[in-house]
């Protein structure tokens, strides 16, 4: 049973008004229940003085981490994400995110906004508002084509299934100017017999570029398939420095 007394005591706390100890203490004194509980509670402290200090699992952090961003997906607000247009060497690029960070990344087709909005809504699964790229978005695209390297934690790629995921991070692995295979990323990822699954992973991709499926290609290392053509696939890969006498593994 709680003591009212103390919670009137928790709400003056919560209210900004500091209770003086001596009240404290003279209720403390007149009051069994709460003295029958500052025993419960002096025990339970003082055992827990008594556990011996233990360094915390390597393994352990990133699992407190993943278990966060997991309960943040979960009970994360119905707001729609975030899309505009972000200028690049390559064109303009369509650009969603939300709290979590960025979820689409899209070379413009030369679509009107809305309908380059709903083809990124279609995609993404959830509606879209228009807003002005905060500076990290902007850092992001400047970072990449700068550097041919992006900070993947600014990427959210939560909504795909584990295998999309596990062969899309395979990709992002792959140095700028080299190109790995489809069956180079289905062994890497523990899967040898996908390599088809593989390509519809980078067919799926809704970050391209971040998450780097123009450096995939097939097993003779033909440029195939891309999303926004293989004269872009095979531009991207000569800004990078890329040469088709490289092994693609």
């Amino acid at each position: 049973m709680r003591c009212s007394d103390v919670e009137a005591l928790w709400d003056e706390m919560r209210a900004g008004v500091e209770p003086h100890d001596q009240h404290a203490l003279a209720h403390l004194r007149r009051c069994k229940d709460c003295q029958c509980a500052y025993k419960e509670y002096e025990g339970v402290a003082y055992c827990l003085n008594c556990l011996p200090i233990v360094e915390p699992p390597q393994y352990l952090v990133p699992r407190i981490l993943a278990h966060i961003k997991a309960v943040r997906r979960q009970y994360r607000s119905d707001a729609p994400d975030n899309f505009t247009r972000v200028a690049s060497p390559v064109g303009e690029l369509l650009i969603a995110w939300g709290e979590t960070g960025i979820t689409f990344v899209g070379i413009d087709r030369g679509e009107a906004d809305e309908a380059a909005r709903a083809v990124v809504e279609r995609r993404l699964r959830r509606p879209l508002r228009s807003a002005q790229a905060p500076a990290w978005v902007s850092e992001a695209v400047h970072r990449f084509f700068a550097t041919w390297q992006v900070d993947l934690t600014r990427i959210d790629i939560s909504g795909l299934t584990d295998f999309e995921q596990a062969a899309l991070r395979k990709a992002a692995q792959i140095p700028p100017g080299e190109v790995r295979s489809y069956g180079w990323i289905a062994r890497e990822i523990g899967r040898p017999q996908a390599a088809r699954a593989v390509g519809q992973a980078m067919a799926h991709n809704p970050v391209a570029l971040f998450f780097p499926c123009h450096r995939v290609v097939d097993a003779s290392g033909a440029l195939h398939n891309y999303g926004y053509g293989v004269e872009m696939k095979a531009r991207l890969l000569r800004m990078e420095g890329y040469t088709s006498n490289r092994n693609s593994s």
